[in-house]
């Protein structure tokens, strides 16, 4: 008889504590969530929830008090960041300014055995995949913000990570950049069928972005749900204020100007 498989998720988190040793002030509580391949999750919360501190745990920069995280079922709490197979895509960019946009693309790949001999073709592909093959020659300081963080985007997707992690990426752009990259980054995932987890402290990207929001205060999930069941039935009197208030607040905002005759 054919034993059927159980479907383990992309990415399993299990009781995750972390305490800086300095002070030993506890950021994160023993929190634990699931993310499904494909998924689009994002972590929500304000400043000092933790949420940073999770990704760093989650890439491999920093070791949990304790906890463990699994990877396709795979035990990879202890695993050096090289190894996960993950890729993260920082706030401020993080590109070399003396190399071009293919130069930054293509850099990491030339340290990966599997992939140094198809370095050049590997990152053309890709930097015409997220639409700057017109400027893969010019340096990161010639670019605008929304193209140098497409760039930063380009350089791990060539790495092909199973996970990509982005750390409040759009936070530095204007709003007009940071709508055109919201649909660019959603159009990226579905292109890639990319697994990602999304920080940020906006409830209105988070929402539209996500497939599922963890939403995040003082180092415990408040709640954990799609957008639509977060509106509908929020968790906590903190839900209701952080995110439903403060998402009526913008939206009654644009409201009082739509329509408006001049």
């Amino acid at each position: 008889m054919e034993v059927l498989k159980t479907k383990v998720d992309k990415l399993e988190v299990r009781e995750l504590s972390h305490s800086f040793s300095l002070d030993q002030r506890e950021v994160l509580h023993r929190i634990s969530f699931t993310v499904k391949d494909g998924e689009f999750l994002s972590i929500l919360g304000p400043s000092g929830c933790g949420k940073t501190t999770i990704l760093r745990i989650l890439i491999g920069l920093i070791q949990p008090s304790s906890g463990k995280i699994f990877k396709n079922g795979e035990d990879i709490t202890e695993y050096k960041p090289s190894g996960r197979n993950m890729g993260i895509v920082f706030q401020n960019y993080a590109l070399f300014q003396n190399m071009s946009v293919l130069g930054n693309v293509e850099y990491a790949l030339k340290f990966n055995p599997g992939l140094k001999s198809r370095s050049r073709s590997i990152a053309e592909n890709v930097i015409d995949q997220v639409g700057l093959t017109e400027h893969i020659n010019k340096k990161p300081w010639k670019l605008s913000g929304g193209q140098q963080q497409r760039v930063a985007i380009a350089r791990t997707l060539a790495l092909n990570p199973e996970i990509i992690l982005f750390d409040e990426p759009m936070s530095a752009l204007d709003a007009a950049t940071r709508l055109v990259l919201r649909d660019e980054l959603k159009r990226i995932q579905e292109k890639f069928k990319s697994t990602m987890i999304y920080v940020t402290h906006d409830q209105e990207e988070a929402f539209a972005l996500s497939d599922r929001i963890m939403v995040m205060n003082q180092g415990v999930i408040e709640q954990l749900d799609t957008p639509r069941n977060i509106v509908k039935n929020p968790a906590s009197q903190y839900m209701k204020d952080f995110v439903i208030h403060n998402l009526k607040l913008k939206i009654d905002s644009l409201a009082q100007y739509m329509g408006a005759e001049d």
